[in-house]
């Protein structure tokens, strides 16, 4: 295996993969962590640790609060760990190389990070590496949130449909539970990248959608239009499945809710039911959707 990269090594990288958000040149990496590009534009690193390469302002349903439970939730619980074992399997055996070999390092990206906790979870599974961890989401909360926490990547504020990447600049991409913009993220991954989006199976968080929504047409929930959606700009697709079940305890549940789009149009009543519960069994239900860059059709 490769030694890690130095901090030093890391910077340079990082810089070298950004682009200008307002005219898409490449950033002088003489001067970090500041950066500026041949027009003129220039940058500062926030205190933090993060970069804002947004040119418009932020707005969103995602607070502190909720970025603080899914932190908790996915660190804490390890709810999402065997995703996170079975993300980094795909990426260490066959993340940017041919079959039959095993992947070294590169850029992975994850566009729509929120505060990183899976992002992270998924390079400590991968070990020491030569993988660089970037993560994008437009929340200045949860970027702020995973800088703060997560020294080892870099963390940039900007609209996934804008990325401020260059072109073919990432050898893994995921897209975790979160909208995605095929087009940018077929601009920005690498000939023999890979797309990793992870989207809900119907039984996804099944009991707090039964108890919140169980009357409503909110219960059931198809990704069929998002798997036909991806294999429309994907080659060479493949679907994974990965379901099972955990305890939580009354604390998990509460971030549970917390951290779920599902509670923020259900009935006060029923959520106060369901996190009342001393514990509950939670099923994860997902499909992984591996996507090749389309050139490699």
């Amino acid at each position: 295996m490769n030694q890690p990269l130095s901090s030093a090594e890391r910077a340079k990288l990082y810089i070298s993969v950004l682009k200008c958000p307002v005219c898409g040149g490449r950033f002088d990496g003489t001067n970090p962590p500041n950066l500026t590009c041949p027009e003129g534009h220039a940058f500062d690193r926030a205190k933090q640790g993060y970069f804002n390469l947004t040119t418009r302002p932020v707005q969103g349903h995602y607070d502190k609060e909720l970025f603080t439970a899914r932190r908790n939730m996915i660190t804490d619980s390890r709810l999402y760990a065997s995703l996170h074992e079975t993300i980094a399997k795909i990426i260490a055996n066959r993340g940017t190389v041919r079959e039959g070999e095993r992947a070294s390092g590169g850029l992975v990206v994850d566009m729509g990070c929120g505060e990183g906790s899976h992002l992270r979870g998924i390079l400590r599974e991968l070990g020491p590496s030569d993988w660089l961890g970037l993560g994008i989401d437009l929340s200045k909360e949860g970027i702020r949130m995973a800088s703060r926490h997560y020294a080892d990547g870099l963390w940039v504020v900007s609209d996934l449909a804008h990325a401020p990447l260059q072109d073919q600049s990432a050898q893994v991409l995921l897209n975790l539970l979160s909208p995605a913009n095929y087009q940018e993220f077929k601009r920005i991954l690498s000939p023999e990248g890979i797309l990793i989006k992870v989207v809900p199976g119907a039984d996804y968080l099944g009991e707090l959608r039964e108890m919140l929504h169980g009357d409503s047409n909110k219960r059931d929930y198809s990704n069929a239009k998002i798997v036909a959606l991806f294999r429309r700009h994907f080659s060479k697709v493949e679907v994974m499945h990965l379901k099972y079940q955990q305890r939580l305890g009354a604390d998990e549940l509460r971030d549970l809710v917390r951290m779920s789009p599902l509670a923020w149009s259900a009935e006060q009543a029923k959520v106060e039911a369901f996190t009342s519960q001393g514990s509950a069994e939670i099923t994860i239900d997902l499909a992984l959707l591996l996507g090749r860059h389309p050139q490699l059709g």
